[in-house]
């Protein structure tokens, strides 16, 4: 492959499988980019139905469905769930218990972590940086560092337009990428069939000007993989190969919202007033002056004054006929003469069923529970967890797996850092990263009345199965089954009570009493129960 712009922080992958490891299948990218021709044909997908055709066509469509005010409703309350902004602590920080490292690396882990988030400047800007990887369905990062001291890690961290760059992976059509079978296959024979595996480029395209698609190389620069963060939605539509955005359910339920309010904004406004219809008599006039004399009659009693609210004027537009004005019939010889009636208007305008129907189905497809919707009349109850919804309960779910994915950024991030100042090694991270959390601070109150309640209900249960101890249970047994306290927890609060005794902060269960069960100073004296000193 030629040299790419940007670096590389280990060798293709490639080149560290086994000689005998071999399949006839590529690798496969779970986040919906697949193999595209060496041609330089970028594989766009066009759709017939019109609905998009190509990745910069859907994040447009994202953005634009961003600016809706109740989709802008659902977006804001995940975002304002998933990142917590507080003016004393960090949305979010590393968490390293589980990770089986010296106390040295942790500490070294955690500052360069601090160092990240500084270049993100993520406590600042939180709220815009995941709004924009929610609504666009990926994010993209350069890691700018200094190419002749790459040991001083990452210098800058740079954020790149969703609009402007592309996840590429190339099949290169070179002599042994596909399976090669004898072509003289005879039964009962030691037949072989030669396996190589395909090899693949992987790179981003970037462009300026908003035109990463193009097959130009002259107006597209490509990025080295290890020099750019990639993160997704996960979401992938495999039929298409395109990666999608949590947006992307709800615009089927917010095109038919818009529709459904411009078609009650219309019905309203021709059905609102009360027009009337004027039968006029016209005798046994031709139809040509009866027609003039209607026109007539029309402009001697119309009224069409139009008030211009952008310069304060008003004017008189009578040459002009609307759907709102009164209707003119003309009426022959022999019937009734002049009349004049009402079209009553309509009866129903106060229905707003059907736009809470479909509002209700864009926040259900936002995957935000109903009770959200601005105006439902629902209070923020903070009691008892069994009175929380089932769908706020979905809704906690649905957040902590974007938190979950959306870490895959720090990640990506650190361990670029790691690894160019040499902290750890590719084969180290591996391990690490499995043990690697992040917490981040949380605003929803659910989850701890959930462990409060869960905590008052054991304890409970504990007090209660006490006068049967060293009778049916044991402590062992209590602390496992009723408790459910881990090994580690129990080994841990073992130490923590051992501590405090002996710092004084609880008595000790060995020091002598007295009869009132209060303990003896300085040991005192063991007493007889038959009274006298032993």
């Amino acid at each position: 492959m030629a040299k790419l712009f940007g670096f590389s922080i280990e060798d293709k992958k490639g080149d560290k499988k086994p000689k005998g490891v071999v399949s006839p299948v590529p690798e496969n990218n779970e986040d919906g980019v697949d193999y595209y021709m060496s041609s330089g044909f970028y594989g766009q997908y066009v759709d017939i139905e019109g609905v998009f055709k190509n990745e910069q066509d859907l994040m447009r469509r994202y953005r634009e469905m961003a600016l809706h005010p109740e989709c802008d409703n659902a977006i804001e309350d995940v975002v304002n769930e998933a990142i917590v902004s507080d003016l004393n602590d960090s949305p979010v920080e590393i968490e390293l218990s589980n990770l089986n490292a010296s106390e040295p690396l942790k500490k070294i882990i955690r500052e360069e972590f601090k160092y990240i988030k500084d270049l993100l400047s993520f406590d600042k800007k939180c709220h815009e940086i995941f709004r924009n990887w929610y609504v666009d369905g990926r994010v993209y990062y350069h890691k700018v560092i200094d190419l002749d001291k790459p040991s001083e890690g990452i210098k800058e961290i740079r954020h790149m337009d969703a609009m402007k760059v592309k996840y590429m992976r190339v099949l290169k059509k070179e002599k042994g990428n596909e399976l090669q079978i004898a072509q003289n296959y005879v039964p009962g024979r030691n037949n072989t069939i030669a396996l190589k595996d395909p090899q693949i480029d992987e790179f981003f395209a970037f462009s300026p000007d908003r035109k990463a698609y193009s097959s130009n190389a002259q107006k597209t620069v490509k990025i080295a993989p290890d020099a750019v963060t990639y993160i997704t939605s996960g979401l992938v539509d495999r039929n298409k190969h395109l990666t999608l955005s949590y947006l992307h359910k709800a615009i089927k339920g917010l095109n038919q919202l818009r529709m459904i309010e411009d078609a009650l904004v219309i019905y309203r406004l021709s059905r609102a007033p009360e027009r009337r219809i004027f039968y006029i008599d016209v005798g046994n006039l031709p139809k040509v002056k009866s027609e003039q004399y209607l026109r007539d009659v029309m402009n001697r009693y119309r009224n069409k004054l139009v008030y211009d609210a952008n310069t304060g004027e008003i004017r008189d537009d009578r040459k002009h006929m609307s759907m709102l004005e009164d209707f003119w019939l003309p009426r022959r010889e022999g019937g009734r003469g002049t009349e004049i009636s009402t079209l009553p208007g309509g009866q129903n305008l106060g229905e707003l069923a059907d736009i809470e129907y479909f509002q209700k189905k864009l926040y259900r497809a936002l995957n935000v529970p109903e009770s959200r919707i601005a105006g439902s009349g629902d209070g923020f109850n903070l009691g008892r967890s069994s009175e929380i919804q089932r769908d706020e309960l979905k809704f906690n779910k649905f957040v902590g797996r974007l938190r979950k994915r959306f870490s895959n950024v720090f990640l990506d991030l650190l361990k670029t850092q790691l690894i160019l100042k040499n902290i750890v090694t590719p084969d180290d991270w591996e391990v690490l990263s499995e043990h690697i959390q992040f917490d981040y601070l949380k605003d929803n109150h659910f989850s701890e009345l959930k462990e409060n309640e869960m905590i008052t209900s054991r304890v409970t249960l504990a007090s209660q199965v006490e006068p049967y101890l060293g009778k049916y249970y044991s402590v062992e047994y209590v602390r496992r089954h009723v408790l459910h306290q881990t090994d580690e927890e129990i080994r841990e609060i073992d130490k923590q009570i051992d501590q405090e005794i002996e710092n004084g902060i609880l008595p000790d269960p060995n020091a002598p009493v007295d009869e009132m069960g209060n303990p003896i100073e300085g040991g005192g004296e063991e007493i007889n129960p038959e009274g006298g000193e032993i």
